[in-house]
Formats: structure tokens, sequence, C-alpha cells
């Protein structure tokens, strides 16, 4: 609980309590300092060519795959044209990894377009960018190795169901640890090249992630719920 500063006739000051959920509202916020942040923004160039293509990588990858994999679930297009649902998911996994990779490689273009941030340029930041680089890697590896291929890369949608959830590491620390490893991984690199422009794309990933998860996470948990219904009828 927060508390507000009151003086007593002698000049000391009594703490006098304040509601928990308006202290805020007593809070001036013309007084934060956003140096920082307008030292940023002022770094970066938000009309760059390859600014803008990195933006619309990260936009389109999950979009893609999204929309495939649910019409997929629904027609079963796919599966048919391959042959083989399995077939068919390893065609579509294989396309967002080269789409992961040309994501990866444009935000990578536009840190080296842009200038670098000198209030980063330390060694604290550096370190900082390699401990979240093994962080991010780790948890997107052991994602993959906990879920496998299928698992990994949208098999719901295909039919290919898991037999139950996956509750282990890294699934027994944070959700969705493949998006927020990846996430981790370009942070880290972001202030491995002390780039402001690299943090900002950092952060449209991680909007977009949220978005995705947003939409994936109910969508997945209802083909489950299909699957058991299912089940109970025969």
């Amino acid at each position: 609980m927060s508390h507000d500063r009151k003086t007593t006739g002698t000049g000391h000051a009594l703490l006098a309590p304040v509601e928990c959920c308006g202290g805020f509202n007593n809070l001036d916020y013309t007084q934060v300092d956003l140096t920082p942040m307008e030292g940023l923004f002022r770094l970066v160039d938000f009309y760059d060519q390859s600014f803008c293509v990195a933006v619309i990588t990260i936009i389109f990858s999950p979009l893609f795959w999204n929309v495939v994999a649910r019409w997929e679930h629904r027609t079963r297009s796919l599966s048919r044209l391959m042959g083989s649902p399995h077939l068919a998911c390893y065609c579509l996994g294989f396309i967002i990894l080269l789409l992961n990779v040309y994501r990866s490689h444009s935000m990578t273009l536009a840190m080296r377009a842009q200038v670098k941030w000198e209030v980063m340029d330390r060694t604290e930041f550096f370190y900082c960018g390699v401990v979240l680089l093994m962080l991010g890697t780790l948890l997107v590896v052991t994602s993959f190795l906990a879920l496998g291929f299928t698992g990994t890369f949208l098999g719901d949608y295909f039919g290919i169901l898991m037999d139950e959830k996956v509750t282990g590491f890294p699934f027994n620390i944070i959700e969705n640890p493949m998006y927020w490893g990846s996430t981790a991984n370009y942070l880290g690199l972001a202030l491995i090249g002390s780039s402001p422009v690299g943090l900002v794309l950092t952060a449209v990933v991680a909007l977009v992630y949220k978005v995705a998860i947003h939409f994936e996470g109910p969508f997945t948990e209802q083909i489950y719920k299909d699957r058991s219904q299912h089940r109970k009828q025969h």
C-alpha cells in the first residue's frame, strides 16, 4: 500500500494511507523523465527502407502461418494436396522456418543500416545481451525438443494432436517459451549491437507475438476440446 506524506504542526512528517487502487491517480506523470525514450526515437529512422521491410516481415510471418493453418483446419486442402497431413505440416513448417530466417536477416540489415546508441555501448549491456541470447536459445531449443516438429509447427491444425499437454521444461516455467525465447534472442542482439532500431524492432516482435498468442491459444484449446468431446461420444 502506498502512503501520502502529511506534516504535523511541529514539522514532523506523518504517513497517511492512500487507497491501493487509487494511489496512481495522485502521481504527476508530467514529472516522468522521458529523455531516454526521446533519445531512442530520435536515433531511429522510421522511414528507412530496411526498417520498413523488417517491420513487414515481422508482421507477415505469424499472420501467414495462422491464416494458412486455420484454412487447413477448415478444409484439409493441404493434407489432400500432399497426400498426408504429416507431409503437409512438414512443408508448412519448412516455409515458416524460411520466413523466420528472412525475418532475422531483415532485422540484422536494419540494425546495420542505422546508427548505434552510445548509451548502450557499454560492457554491461553487451554481457546482458549475451545472457539473453543464451536464455532465448535455451527456451527455443528445449521447446522444440519437448514438442517435436509437428507440435512446434501447428500440427494440431492438421489433425496431428498430442496425447497430452506438455508440462515439462520449459513449459513449467513460462507459457509460450518458443515465442518469448525468440524475443529474448532479438533483444540480446540489439543490446550486443548497441542498436536503438533493434530495440524498437524487438518491441514490434513482442507485440506481434502477443497478438498471435491471443488468437492461437483459444483456437488450439478448442481443437483439443473437440477431440475430447468426440472421444466421449465414441
